[in-house]
């Protein structure tokens, strides 16, 4: 009987990188099923073909139905799936982690387990979004207290720049309609990089939930990564599409922050950043997270081979293979 670590279908090799991949698609009033390996989504207009190998994230917004054949291949190929509202305020996902090896998980668990190393990784995550500081030596709030003034030196920067009048993030959850253009725009940007986040996050098996400045909820880390490129893309963008149009601010952010990811390879950049993050000081050899092997754990940090029975041994003193 095959065990699990020698399934041949749907390894690393025979899917789409999550570096390679779009970063989302968004759908409405739609009907979306499945043809073979791609999805469709059909409308009024006729039916529209996507490989759903290529997809990182797919939103599902307003009057959107999806089959239970269209959610099985998105989850045999890695991709997450937002049901989002019509301004994408909410953020539900599904899917699988595209790599078989477990090494960047256990890596996030020993990191995030250690008071020291939480915090040595909460700093790095400060140096990547403001490389001109230094944050040795700095404690939790402090590092609060600077990213605080950083985000705030950032929107006023971009209302000089852009001429938007600015009087402060403002946002009611569930009252999307309540901020001015330029916070809608800024609200819109912040949950398409959630949803981006935490598809990169949960395709590369990485528990969303342990964060290392966000802490408390299922979606820690995912805010934690999604925060490293703010100030850097989210912020900015926002406020470039809210000065050129105070109408229909929401699609259109979306639609520009889509195509700035693509340009700038930002899935690529996140998929390295959180390796780096994670592996920084990391103890043991590097595994690669294309290795599909079972193990067991042994003592002394020592692992030994998986499917076999080391309780019972044939009279020549092998081990039995498990037959399971």
């Amino acid at each position: 009987m095959t065990t699990v670590s020698q399934r041949t279908a749907l390894t690393p090799r025979h899917l789409t990188r999550t570096a390679d991949r779009m970063s989302f698609i968004y759908l409405e009033r739609c009907t979306v099923h499945r043809d073979a390996n791609a999805i469709t989504a059909e409308d009024a207009d006729g039916t529209t073909h996507i490989p759903s190998a290529t997809i990182g994230t797919l939103l599902l917004g307003p009057g959107t139905r999806i089959t239970h054949q269209a959610m099985s291949v998105l989850g045999e190929t890695g991709a997450a799936v937002a049901w989002v509202g019509e301004h994408g305020v909410r953020y539900y996902a599904g899917g699988r982690a595209l790599t078989r090896s477990s090494a960047l998980a256990e890596a996030q668990a020993v990191q995030w387990a250690n008071v020291r190393s939480r915090l040595a990784v909460a700093r790095a995550m400060y140096r990547l979004r403001f490389p001109d500081e230094d944050p040795a030596g700095l404690t939790r709030q402090e590092l609060l207290g600077r990213e605080g003034r950083r985000v705030k030196d950032c929107y006023r920067a971009q209302s000089a720049r852009t001429g938007i009048r600015w009087h402060g993030r403002k946002y009611t959850p569930g009252d999307f309609a309540a901020g001015d253009p330029v916070n809608q725009a800024i609200t819109a940007a912040a949950q398409c990089m959630y949803g981006i986040a935490h598809a990169v996050v949960a395709s590369l098996g990485t528990s969303p939930a342990l964060g290392f400045v966000h802490s408390g909820h299922e979606l820690s880390f995912v805010l934690d990564i999604a925060d490293l490129y703010k100030t850097e893309i989210g912020i900015p963008l926002a406020f470039d599409v809210a000065a050129e149009d105070e109408e229909d601010v929401a699609s259109r952010t979306r639609r520009a922050l889509r195509d700035r990811i693509n340009k700038t390879s930002l899935l690529d950049r996140c998929v390295e950043d959180i390796k780096s993050l994670l592996l920084q000081n990391s103890p043991g050899p590097a595994v690669s997270s294309d290795q599909d092997v079972v193990t067991l754990q042994s003592d002394e940090g020592r692992k030994v081979a998986a499917g076999r029975n080391y309780g019972d041994t044939t009279d020549s003193g092998e081990d039995e293979a498990m037959l399971w």
